[in-house]
């Protein structure tokens, strides 16, 4: 007899840490999938509940600043062959639900797919500016992956990689609020500028003049920004000080900034 995969043979696996205000609406565009699996750092909000009454698995673990570790144990935890990785703040939209699903009854364990993600910031659409299409790898075989990395994951896996159609893509919410991207933005330019100076770049003041410039118009004029109306404007504009920001935090750790005044 043929044999009918009746199921959607996928473990949705999420990442999650004191994100009941988000969680719901995550947890509810996977339910298509066999299971939905949520890994909580061990929150202390109703976040362990939230997801249980949802339908979600959840196992607790710490997440100890190591997000690729956090990541690769929830791959080992999978019960489905297949996985999507997916973040608190972001949803899976129901086209491109359609086409995980056929990627999973098509079950080719070959390939490993990239999606597209939208991102959305005061109920807008960011389609323009460099914000789209951010491919991100997301839908593979569960067997063989395991993650690295603290910030920014690598994924290590001996797939092909493919990717889904742009329209088929995932919803994120980066920015709760203004003070959420400001808070961004100030612990990843320091970041950036710390793991710059151990590669032993060094910045000139020059480079704090130039650079922004350069940063801020690609994304407001070569990467079509304005076409995003006043959103586009004000993210390209504060582009211009995330970029600013980079090479003077580089520029001042070089710099002392002790008592000198009398």
């Amino acid at each position: 007899g043929v044999h009918v995969n009746m199921g959607v043979n996928l473990s949705v696996l999420i990442l999650a840490k004191n994100e009941e205000k988000n969680l719901e609406a995550c947890i509810r565009s996977a339910l298509f999938a066999d299971e939905v699996l949520v890994i909580d750092d061990m929150s202390t909000d109703g976040t362990k509940a939230l997801a249980e009454s949802l339908g979600a698995r959840v196992l607790q673990r710490s997440l100890n600043g190591n997000w690729g570790e956090q990541q690769t144990f929830a791959m080992e935890n999978a019960k489905c062959d297949w996985i999507y990785c997916l973040d608190a703040d972001e949803r899976i939209s129901h086209r491109l639900a359609e086409e995980i699903k056929r990627v999973v009854s098509e079950d080719d364990r070959r390939y490993a797919y990239q999606t597209a993600r939208l991102n959305y910031f005061w109920e807008q659409p960011l389609k323009h500016g460099g914000w789209f299409p951010d491919h991100g790898i997301r839908l593979l075989p569960r067997k063989g992956v395991y993650v690295t990395g603290f910030v920014h994951p690598q994924f290590h896996y001996d797939y092909e990689l493919k990717t889904l159609p742009d329209d088929a893509y995932v919803i994120h919410y980066p920015y709760r609020d203004w003070e959420h991207y400001f808070n961004k933005l100030n612990f990843y330019t320091t970041l950036v500028a710390k793991k710059n100076k151990e590669k032993g770049k060094k910045a000139s003041f020059l480079d704090i003049i130039t650079h922004p410039l350069w940063a801020s118009f690609r994304m407001y004029f070569l990467k079509s920004g304005w076409k995003d109306g006043k959103i586009g404007f004000v993210l390209a504009s504060f582009h211009f000080f995330y970029t600013m920001a980079k090479y003077v935090k580089l520029y001042y750790l070089e710099k002392t900034n002790e008592h000198v005044g009398d």
